[in-house]
């Protein structure tokens, strides 16, 4: 089992900058893959970012250049940070963990709460 929380959340400015964070605790065997998704009302939740191993790293066309995923082994967190930030960046932020990396959210097990993000 994973128990994941999530922090950071807030509001930017258009072209500002926020950072994300995702600690998890509990059993460690499936948190190999640590991703973070959103999702605004109405919408399906979207891959963002994931990272695999704390090494191998994808991006969602959208923010590729803006946004990067980092890992911090030994605090068992994982990062999110958001540079030059857009309107549409705007949603919840969730974070998700399993053993393997999916671009679904049916191919992650556990789920954070989710932090809400908003850019004006």
């Amino acid at each position: 089992q994973v128990q994941l929380v999530e922090s950071g959340g807030g509001s930017a400015q258009a072209g500002g900058s926020l950072t994300l964070s995702c600690t998890a605790s509990g059993y460690t065997y499936s948190r190999d893959c640590m991703g973070w998704f959103r999702q605004v009302s109405g919408k399906e939740r979207e891959l963002v970012a994931n990272i695999y191993t704390g090494h191998v790293t994808y991006y969602t066309d959208s923010v590729k250049g803006r946004f990067t995923i980092s890992q911090d082994n030994a605090k068992n967190t994982v990062y999110l940070q958001m540079n030059s930030l857009k309107p549409e960046d705007t949603a919840m932020y969730y974070c998700a963990a399993d053993s393997f990396c999916s671009a679904v959210p049916a191919g992650f097990l556990y789920w954070g709460q989710g932090t809400q993000v908003t850019v004006s």
